[in-house]
């Protein structure tokens, strides 16, 4: 059975994405094991939190995932996605694992739009034909929270959503992954794209 090691670096909704990966059908082990993370069919970069500590807690495993994501699929979710990027300006700027171009940027509030972004939004389909994006309608819904978004070129972009400005919500280099949403929290969409992304494996 496909075994997809979650990264547990202190920061993140582990348990909700372990159970969301057992119930697409793969094996999901928690773990910040160097020899545990070389060994996995798959990655995931969960994380909730600022990205500067994210970035300062992964620190241990940072090569391991790097030289992992060379040759299996890692699919960074909301900070985890933010931390694949090169740099953040959340309080300052702080460099990131640079496995995909882009900045993280913080939301400008803008009269009747709260920041945090939170709760349900669409997405909208840059590569509708990615195999992440599988049985996944255009235009639907997932479960947000978020107070910075990712600026990456248009061809990085798997997904834009809308809200204050059109950011990408999901990016894609070669097998690395990021998604600002959380599947674990959302419903069958977010159970198919779980599965999609093991099937990556």
């Amino acid at each position: 059975m496909t075994k997809i090691a979650i990264i547990d670096y202190g920061l993140g909704n582990l348990r909700s994405v372990l159970r969301g990966i057992e119930r697409a059908g793969a094996t999901a082990v928690i773990t910040q094991d160097e020899e545990e993370i070389a060994s996995a069919d798959g990655i995931i970069l969960p994380g909730v939190g600022a990205f500067r500590e994210g970035m300062e807690k992964l620190a241990p495993v940072r090569e391991s995932i790097i030289r992992s994501a060379e040759t299996v699929p890692l699919l960074g979710i909301c900070l985890g996605m933010q931390m694949l990027m090169e740099e953040s300006e959340e309080h300052g700027m702080h460099e990131g694992l640079a496995l995909i171009p882009g900045r993280v940027r913080r939301f400008h509030p803008e009269p009747g739009m709260k920041v945090p972004h939170m709760g349900w939004n669409t997405i909208h389909q840059m590569l509708p034909d990615d195999p992440l994006l599988d049985g996944v309608p255009e235009g639907s819904y997932l479960y947000f929270v978020h107070s910075y978004y990712v600026d990456t070129a248009v061809s990085n972009r798997l997904c834009e959503t809308e809200y204050i400005v059109r950011y990408a919500s999901a990016v894609k280099r070669d097998q690395i992954y990021g998604v600002q949403f959380h599947p674990e929290k959302s419903g069958t969409t977010g159970l198919q794209i779980l599965e999609n992304f093991i099937n990556l494996t």
